[in-house]
């Protein structure tokens, strides 16, 4: 008799199983908690330096244009920003070279365009 006791209650065991597998393998394809991309303390230091050298504009876009590696031992991240002061737009190219052990700024460039 143990046996049909096992079979008759087999629906119920494989619908649990199932949801188990599922959540399971659910799982496996969930993608890791969000992270700050290796860019984004330089991004925010970018808009810092920005407010200090343009306190009456407005940032109204920010873009990560891109790395590069100016010297052996220094790179340089480069953010455009549009700022926006009454009427006026402008894109705004800052560059930070940083030292690549250190992480030391080396300097900061603005280079306004209209």
């Amino acid at each position: 008799m143990p046996t049909l006791l096992v079979f008759a209650n087999f629906p119920r065991i494989s619908a649990r199983i199932t949801v188990l597998l599922t959540f399971l393998i659910a799982l496996t394809f969930v993608s890791p908690a969000y992270a700050e991309p290796p860019y984004a303390k330089w991004g925010r230091m970018a808009m810092q330096q920005t407010k200090q050298h343009y306190p009456q504009a407005q940032i109204v876009d920010y873009l990560h244009v891109g790395r590069i590696k100016k010297t052996p031992t220094t790179s340089e991240e480069t953010f455009k920003l549009l700022l926006q002061e009454g009427n006026r737009k402008r894109a705004l190219f800052v560059h930070i070279e940083f030292d690549n052990n250190t992480e030391k700024v080396v300097r900061i460039t603005f280079d306004e365009r209209a």
